[in-house]
């Protein structure tokens, strides 16, 4: 979890490109816990039904990913 200082106030809005940005960065960070521990759930799962969800997971996340990836491409 972020630190208290790094969250935007309810409110706050982001008018920098640098803060646009660094949002960006941080989003990527998060999803990127996501995705290495839904991996690792995958990867030790021995039934069928419930590796197929961690896999959808790791595929959400990675969507996820490249959807934010072109939002800040876009923003720019």
């Amino acid at each position: 979890m972020m630190p208290a200082s790094e969250r935007l106030a309810p409110g706050t809005t982001v008018d920098e490109t640098s803060d646009l940005g660094l949002l960006f960065h941080r989003l990527n960070n998060q999803l990127g816990i996501i995705l290495a521990n839904a991996e690792l759930l995958e990867g030790k799962l021995v039934d069928d039904v419930n590796r197929a969800r961690a896999a959808q997971v790791v595929a959400s996340v990675l969507d996820a990913m490249t959807t934010a990836r072109e939002i800040r491409l876009h923003s720019r």
